[in-house]
């Protein structure tokens, strides 16, 4: 009876402890949104973390592993003389000038014409992008080009069908306020309509002729600031388009696209001439004071 006095404050204790994680693990169970229903049926619930566009700049060769290139084997590069034009002053500043007043009239166009543009346009477009800078020269970027109607139609329904999961349950509804005055949503008719598609594809990793795998350093990075020169090359000659992320449409566009495993999709670009009757929001951007710092 005495060992039975000494133990009940114990098990009672326990049993309180126990009690109290079972009822924090069902309020967590309970804050976990639930899938919403469409046609009868659960929507998959889908993860909001967009696994492909997860960095993986960091991934090196394991020492064990014989598919990877050792940079040793790479021939020595050699430097040649570098002359770039040089101005006076006042042509640098007009010059720089004259550029930002191109610049500053870009905006994001969801009002795209069917009327055709010059292929080659497109493809001077992708070469400005090529000159990007990227980790240790590896250029790690591919142009997917999509101007047939029925893959432009197919890239729509794949990205329709997950953008509508983002609206209705991972956005949240704080975010999908916010993007309430811009007048988004996940239908997205200018897939279709754009004459061109340009999905832009991070290589995470190269593959050499002899089939080994050859690190590429910074690889999303390095696409990002290829997909900035693309932006700009596209205002520059009068064309217009909308950047989009599309979330967890990666690896089904890649399989539509016919895409290696060692490419993720980074970025989306519908491109063509704006509308007619095209509008956008009336933004304003901020003032030079407000986004630089001078040291």
């Amino acid at each position: 009876m005495a060992l039975l006095s000494v133990l009940t404050p114990v098990f009672v204790a326990v049993l309180c402890v126990m009690i109290a994680l079972i009822f924090i693990n069902s309020r967590k169970t309970d804050t976990v949104p639930r899938p919403e229903t469409k046609g009868g049926s659960k929507v998959e619930s889908r993860p909001w973390v967009d696994q492909d566009l997860q960095d993986d700049t960091e991934i090196t060769p394991r020492d064990e592993d014989d598919d990877w290139a050792d940079s040793t084997e790479e021939e020595d590069l050699a430097h040649v003389p570098y002359s770039p034009p040089r101005y006076p002053v006042e042509r640098m500043l007009e010059r720089s000038q004259d550029f930002y007043s191109v610049m500053n009239q870009r905006r994001s166009v969801r009002f795209i014409s069917s009327e055709p543009v010059p292929r080659d346009v497109i493809d001077n477009i992708i070469r400005t992008a090529g000159t990007a800078p990227s980790g240790a020269h590896t250029e790690p970027w591919t142009f997917v080009v999509v101007s047939d109607p029925e893959t432009k139609h197919q890239i729509r329904l794949i990205v329709e069908e997950e953008e509508e999961v983002n609206y209705r349950q991972r956005m949240g509804d704080k975010w999908v306020n916010d993007l309430a005055r811009l007048r988004t949503n996940w239908i997205k008719e200018y897939l279709d309509v754009a004459p061109y598609l340009l999905l832009i594809f991070k290589q995470t990793y190269g593959i050499l002729p002899n089939g080994k795998k050859k690190t590429h350093y910074y690889n999303e990075i390095s696409v990002s600031i290829s997909c900035g020169i693309l932006l700009a090359a596209l205002q520059n000659v009068g064309l217009v388009t909308v950047t989009s992320t599309p979330l967890n449409c990666g690896p089904q566009l890649r399989l539509l696209l016919k895409r290696p495993a060692n490419e993720k999709l980074l970025m989306l670009l519908p491109v063509g001439y704006p509308a007619s009757d095209a509008t956008v929001p009336d933004l304003k951007r901020k003032p030079l004071d407000d986004i630089i710092v001078r040291v």
